[in-house]
């Protein structure tokens, strides 16, 4: 089961998160997203847990929990479908009328 891990501490690492969920079952992976510029994490992550049963038990004690002064939320990973959300290719209006006022 693929979980989601949001709220996270921004200077909780993938060992971090990983060694949380252990607590709870076989961990099959983790990902923590950071920003492809800086680098820095956006402060959530994905856990994949081998056992269903050990993954739901880990949302049901883990969500909600204070992990590094942050209330974190935990929850099973809904897969996106590609074009499910709109549109997210940077048409920014913001920048758009910057680039407008140049001329």
């Amino acid at each position: 089961m693929k979980i989601y891990a949001g709220n996270l501490h921004y200077g909780m690492t993938e060992d971090d998160l990983q060694k949380l969920f252990e607590e709870y079952g076989q961990v099959g992976s983790v990902k923590v997203i950071t920003d492809k510029y800086s680098g820095r994490s956006k402060g959530f992550g994905f856990v994949e847990m081998e056992d269903d049963s050990e993954a739901e038990h880990a949302i049901e004690e883990l969500n909600g929990q204070d992990i590094k002064g942050r209330a974190i939320t935990v929850n099973q990973s809904i897969e996106r479908k590609e074009g499910e959300f709109g549109n997210r290719g940077g048409n920014n209006r913001r920048d758009n009328f910057r680039r407008n006022d140049r001329d």
